[in-house]
């Protein structure tokens, strides 16, 4: 845009040219001697293009000519209101008086595009596929990953985007709101706060929004698009309303100039024609009666009233404002006198002014240079210069040799005479002894004016008697400023009836004493106060002709009032001109003059630039007739319709508002809202038709697709309805026939849009965004509802309409949603077109159907719950609604299962799971109609599962080995249970995932590993039956337990049959492992060869097992009594007991057999001594083995492989105990007993021997075992000490010995016997 301070050459020569290309059409339908406009796009058709055409063309050929003419001339009109309108609109931009451009408005954040959408997903695929150098944790990438799928993918997103209602800082926010759950769940790190986490995962997030964009650069586009969001400047408003108006850089240039718009007394001027035309107009319809059709009658008068009293306003606000930017003075404020219709004749007096209303002050620069032609005194005296200004003080310059007399010395004054006295004296030291002043060489004296030269001149100084120099010249420079209230000043000659009443020259100042008081003073030199002066209110100024009889002055105009006439005359064209634009601006009339004679070219040797303005300003407003552009500089405001050309404003202006790179919702700009204020302020448009206007426009987007914020049409509806019911918010009390019409049908025309909106809150308001829209429109559609401002509209009307809505609602995001799954179902089975739907098809897709229904319902409750805060209860009704559609697809797909499939279980875990945790949901309509349709089910399962793991039991035992089992893989049958948890195969299939077993469905809730799952990997000598039953039972009531059934006294039911159901069977597997542990001991061997098998050991287990399963499966919660684990505990303690008994009883057995042999050896019998002969008898040749250690070291060796098996194969160390307490106690019975039988007999050498072996190694394996010193060390192993110990000194004096056996302990004894 070209600067309208440029000079006048560069803006010819542009226009010139541009001119040339404008006028290329010479021939054809004549357009516009300005170039065409763009939306014609192109130039008229040419001569040469017209003579081509036939000279009879047919009817079709004419009537497209005719169509395209047509179009031309409505592009033609087009183009040319669109100008005038840009007059009106940079007038308002130029001088605004009513508006300022709002501050407080909220900043729009960058609109997101379609383009940064995709770039956005590829930037954070690129993250999810490590293409990235950010480092994150497990948690972060899958926070990311979930906002990748959810929300980046949303297809809602991608229509919002498309509708320019998402903006950067909305992706943001939602990733926040995202990530905030999951960063709360977080375990507690020492040292780590969440809110250190989660800003941590927001500059990650950053980085991964930005990608490889420097982030200065970013910040550098950022700050210079927001531009249009801050306080713009007037050139910046100026290209803003060209793109909106389609206005051409050269066109602009054209008015801007020809309107004066760079000055500020021209537009203020301006503004006070427009008001008195808006008051004339007033006067007009009051007399004329034409008035817009109201409503009632009586608003005719106040319709008028209005009108006066918004002029009024205008002109208060006009009053206020300073004559120019940034000056100190500020006008008086006076009251306008000459308009009768708005001030009382009674007050002519007070608006009179006097002279001490008009109060002048300049500020004088002087500036002396240098003396010229000093020559009588010496090179070496000193002068100097003083210069003061007529009542002010004096100031001296430096000191000079005379010789070269220059100094450059400025001096400033201030004074209030227009006319004052500028006087400069010379001086040289005085060289004599007695002298007391400096001698005065010459002197000057001048008058300068604002209009006077400001460049430096040679003045002829007076001499004086001592000054022999006659021809004395200074050379200085005297610069007067005008002050910003004084408008003009010049001699002038002037004749009047009641001032200046002589022809005579005199010095006239226009002078400014508020924004509608001017009045022309005559002065005096070194007079502060007018001589006369003349108040311009009501004066009309023009040219005129030379008037006879006058002599002095070429050029004549003259200001004329009914009832007198003041006549002028300037000694210049040039100078008339520029006092008659002058006086134009502050009379502020109609008419505006038009020079009798064509301006000529300035000379170039013309005077102060003031005097340019007239001859430039004409030459531009002829440039502007050249181009077609002075019908609408000239054309008057009050003239037109502004309410239509507000309306085509206030659209265009919204359409480029729309299109801009900010995600504005519908709200201008801090500049478009100014501009458009000070349009309607000034041109009188109805703040209701703006505001209809407005809506309407607003409407008209929000059909198409475009996001607009509710708020906003909150704004705009009420104002609207407050001033259609009466309420007045802009003062206005007249309503319009056509307001209240428009308005109802606007009305209505909201309530449809907003309660579509409410039908689609998850598609218009996707993720809660834009930020509390959707409150918004629930509280605006209240509004809406309400017949008149006054009265509210009943509770349950409102809530009966968002009720419909709701319903509709949820139809319509089922609907949605079932599209969805189809399109996705199709996607993944593409290879299954054409097949029949399987049952187990149908039901999977209802599991996914599930999973989006629960997706849609904990979104509404994230995003959309806090909006329906006031209807809670139909936000309920809603989710029912929406489930209760659900249901009837879930009982279809249920109906076509088999009876004998529990695959529809996780169905219900999964439903259930969600419900249960809603407050509102939890054994709602839709939860209820879930239990009773699973209640059978589960009912007929457990049962056929009691008859399965009955019949397992049965069977197991009947053949079972009681082998220890390291794994469930080879023992366990296959029978069909219900996938317990959906991570792992249907129990009691293998507890081990397996590849392609799984049920994989999305979004559902993660299912821990049970607690059983370790305890089966672990156990590795139960036996196969046991464990298939503990594990069965185990699943069975993790299953039942996973389902959560909400009521409780089926729950409980449940519960308690599961937990009557495992005590049975627990009491089962113990009688029998019982029976089957006294049978297998029975059938054993009684002697030391007896050896503890594998599958004794894993009886103990499973009795070990028993107990612990029957504490987890069969006890009671909540406080209950342990009913069913007492019972069976009692009967696993009891048949350990019998088990360990049995136990201990063949151990003593065993002991009784060693026992009995060594029997043989009692003294007195024959087979004693004959055994004690044969040995000595054949000791004498061969080495003869210890006699009757092979006994002692088999029932020594029966002993420790015994309780290396229990220690290693038993998992139960209370049993091991107890077992070996048992075991020890009877056996040492058993000896002492047997040694009692003995007391009067003395033992053979063999007895003691292998009794002696047998004690020691029983004491010292059963102390290695653990066992008690207070067991170990009882009366009776006293007792049988104490007789092998004397039995062994009277043996070791025998003939033979002991051989070095002997109670003592030795580690000979014990290297030996090892």
């Amino acid at each position: 845009m070209l600067d309208p301070s440029s000079s006048e050459e560069e803006s010819d020569g542009i226009v010139e040219e541009e001119s040339k290309e404008a006028m290329a059409p010479q021939a054809g339908t004549r357009i516009s001697p300005s170039r065409t406009t763009e939306s014609s796009g192109g130039l008229a058709p040419s001569s040469s293009r017209s003579s081509a055409r036939p000279t009879s063309p047919s009817p079709s050929a004419a009537s497209e000519e005719k169509e395209d003419l047509e179009k031309m001339q409505r592009e033609e009109d087009d183009r040319k209101k669109k100008l005038q309108l840009y007059v009106f609109v940079m007038r308002c931009v130029a001088y605004p008086f009513n508006a300022k451009q709002p501050t407080d408005m909220a900043r729009r954040q960058q609109k997101i595009a379609k383009q940064q959408l995709q770039q956005t997903k590829d930037r954070f695929q690129a993250f999810l596929n490590g293409d990235t150098q950010i480092v994150a944790d497990e948690a972060f990438i899958n926070a990311v990953q979930s906002y990748n799928e959810v929300f980046l993918k949303s297809d809602r997103v991608a229509k919002m985007v498309q509708s320019g209602g998402f903006s950067a800082n909305d992706f943001r926010e939602v990733f926040k709101r995202h990530i905030e759950k999951r960063v709360r769940s977080l375990p507690e790190i020492d040292g780590l706060s969440k809110e250190t986490v989660l800003s941590s995962w927001m500059a990650k997030f950053d980085t991964i929004y930005r990608g490889d964009e420097d982030p200065r650069k970013a910040q550098q586009r950022m700050t210079a698009s927001a531009a249009s969001e801050l306080i713009l400047s007037k050139d910046q408003l100026y290209e803003m309303f060209q793109n909106i108006l389609g206005i051409k850089k050269f066109e602009h240039q054209l008015l801007y100039q020809a309107c004066q718009l760079d000055n500020l007394d021209e537009q203020a001027a301006q503004i006070r024609r427009e008001l008195d035309g808006r008051l004339q107009m007033a006067d007009q319809i009051a007399r004329g009666g034409k008035f817009p059709k109201f409503v009632s009658k009586e608003m005719e008068a106040m319709f008028i009233e209005e009108l006066k009293s918004s002029v009024n306003q205008l002109m208060a606000n006009l009053e206020s404002m300073p004559v120019s930017k940034g000056g100190e003075f500020k006008l008086q404020k006076m009251k306008r006198g000459h308009n009768t219709s708005i001030i009382d004749m009674g007050q002519e007096d007070e608006n009179t002014l006097s002279k001490s209303d008009v109060v002048l002050s300049f500020t004088l620069e002087v500036v002396i240079m240098e003396v010229v032609g000093l020559k009588s005194l010496a090179p070496n005296r000193i002068v100097y210069c003083t210069m003061e200004v007529e009542g002010g003080e004096k100031l001296q310059t430096d000191q000079a040799e005379a010789s070269k007399p220059t100094w450059g010395t400025q001096g400033d004054f201030t004074t209030t005479h227009p006319l004052p006295g500028v006087k400069v004296k010379l001086f040289t030291e005085s060289t004599g002894v007695l002298a007391l002043e400096d001698k005065e060489l010459g002197r000057v004296v001048l008058h300068p004016t604002p209009n006077s030269p400001k460049q430096s001149e040679l003045h002829k100084m007076t001499v004086t008697k001592a000054c022999p120099d006659q021809d004395l010249r200074i050379k200085l420079a005297i610069r007067m400023d005008k002050p910003q209230n004084m408008k003009h000043c010049g001699y002038l000659w002037a004749f009047g009836k009641n001032v200046w009443k002589r022809w005579k020259k005199r010095f006239f100042v226009l002078v400014q004493v508020s924004q509608y008081t001017f009045a022309m003073c005559s002065y005096r030199e070194k007079k502060s106060e007018p001589q006369e002066l003349l108040q311009l209110d009501g004066y009309t100024v023009d040219y005129s002709d030379p008037q006879p009889g006058l002599d002095g002055g070429r050029a004549f105009f003259n200001a004329v009032k009914e009832g007198d006439t003041v006549i002028f005359a300037s000694d210049d064209e040039q100078d008339r001109i520029l006092w008659v634009q002058a006086m134009y601006r502050a009379t502020g009339q109609s008419h505006k003059p038009v020079p009798p004679t064509q301006v000529q070219k300035l000379n170039s040797k013309g005077g102060a630039s003031a005097q340019m303005d007239a001859p430039i300003s004409q030459f531009y407003a002829d440039r502007a007739q050249k181009h077609g552009m002075d019908e609408f500089i000239s054309a008057n405001p009050c003239s037109f319709d502004h309410a239509s050309l507000f309306e085509m404003v206030q659209r265009l202006t919204l359409d480029h508002r729309l299109n801009d790179t900010f995600c504005c919702l519908g709200w201008f700009s801090p500049g478009q809202v100014f501009v458009l204020d000070e349009y309607c302020a000034r041109n009188g448009v109805r703040g209701c038709h703006r505001h209809l206007c407005y809506l309407r426009d607003l409407l008209e987007r929000a059909e198409s697709g475009v996001i607009i914020d509710p708020t906003l049409l909150h704004y705009s509806f009420a104002f609207c309805a407050s001033h259609v019911h009466g309420n007045r918010p802009d003062g206005l009390s007249t309503v319009k026939v056509d307001e209240k019409e428009r308005f109802e049908d606007i009305k209505e025309r909201l309530r449809v849009i907003l309660e579509n909106q409410i039908v689609n809150f998850r598609y218009c308001f996707p993720f809660g965004r834009p930020e509390g829209a959707l409150k918004a429109t629930l509280s605006l559609l209240e509004r809406v509802l309400m017949k008149d401002i006054v009265t509210p509209v009943p509770p349950e009307e409102v809530k009966g309409v968002i009720r419909k809505c709701l319903e509709q609602a949820a139809q319509l995001n089922y609907e949605r949603i079932q599209e969805y799954a189809t399109i996705e179902g199709n996607q993944k089975h593409t290879k299954n077109v054409g097949r029949l739907v399987t049952p187990a098809k149908k039901l999977e897709e209802t599991i996914r159907l599930a999973e989006l229904v629960i997706e849609v319902l904990q979104q509404n409750q994230e995003h959309h719950a806090e909006a329906f805060a006031w209807w809670t209860d139909l936000m309920v009704e809603h989710a029912e609604n929406f489930l209760a559609l659900y249901a009837i697809d879930m009982d279809a797909a249920l109906e076509i299962q088999s009876p004998e499939s529990w695959d529809s279980f996780p169905l219900f875990q999964l439903l259930n799971d969600f419900l249960r945790t809603d407050y509102h949901l939890c054994n709602g309509k839709f939860h209820k109609h879930l239990q009773d349709l699973y209640a059978p089910l589960v009912v007929r399962y457990v049962d056929l599962m009691e008859s399965s793991i009955a019949q397992s039991i049965h069977k197991g035992f009947e053949r079972e080995s009681w082998e220890p089992v390291k794994s469930l893989t080879s023992n366990l049958p296959n029978v069909n249970l219900p996938n317990v948890n959906l991570q792992i195969p249907k129990v009691p299939n293998l507890p081990v995932p397996v590849a392609g077993l799984s049920v994989n469905l999305p979004q559902m809730p993660s299912f821990s590993t049970p607690s059983w799952m370790a305890a089966i990997y672990d156990s590795d000598n139960g036996s196969g039956t046991s464990e298939d039953l503990f594990w069965k039972l185990d699943a069975l009531q993790t299953f039942i337990r996973d389902l959560h059934w909400p009521e409780e006294e089926f729950a409980k039911h449940l519960e308690s049959r599961i937990q009557l159901m495992s005590s049975n069977m627990i009491e089962n597997c113990v009688k029998r492992t019982k029976m089957a542990f006294e049978s297998k001991l029975t059938k054993s061997s009684k002697s030391t060869d007896f050896r503890i098998s594998p599958s004794l050991c894993t009886m103990f287990n499973v009795m070990v097992d028993a107990k612990d399963q029957s504490a987890k499966l069969c006890a009671m919660e909540m406080g209950q009594e342990k009913q069913y684990h007492t019972q069976v505990d009692e009967l696993i303690e009891e048949s350990v007991k019998e088990m360990i008994q049995f136990l201990v009883a063949k151990f003593v057995a065993i002991l009784e057999g060693v026992l009995a042999k060594i029997s043989r050896y009692d003294e007195g019998t024959l087979f004693s001594s004959f055994l004690s002969f044969t040995v000595k008898a054949a000791s004498k040749y061969v080495d003869v083995p210890k006699p009757g250690m092979d006994v002692a070291d088999g029932y020594v060796t029966f002993v420790r492989h015994s309780q290396d098996m229990l220690r290693d194969k038993v998992n139960e160390e209370v049993y091991i105990e107890r077992l070996f307490d048992q075991w020890y106690t009877a056996t040492m019975n058993l000896l002492g007993t047997w040694l009692t039988e003995r007391m009067e007999q003395q033992l053979h050498v063999y007895q003691l021997k292998i009794l002696i072996r047998i004690t020691k190694k029983k004491y010292r394996d059963f102390r290695l075992q653990g066992v008690l010193d207070s067991t170990l060390n009882s009366k009776m192993y006293d007792t049988v000490r104490n007789r092998l110990t004397i039995e062994e000194a009277t043996a070791s004096v025998r003939e033979g010995g002991m051989q070095g056996i002997s109670m003592k302990d030795s580690d000979e004894e014990d290297e030996d016997d090892d």
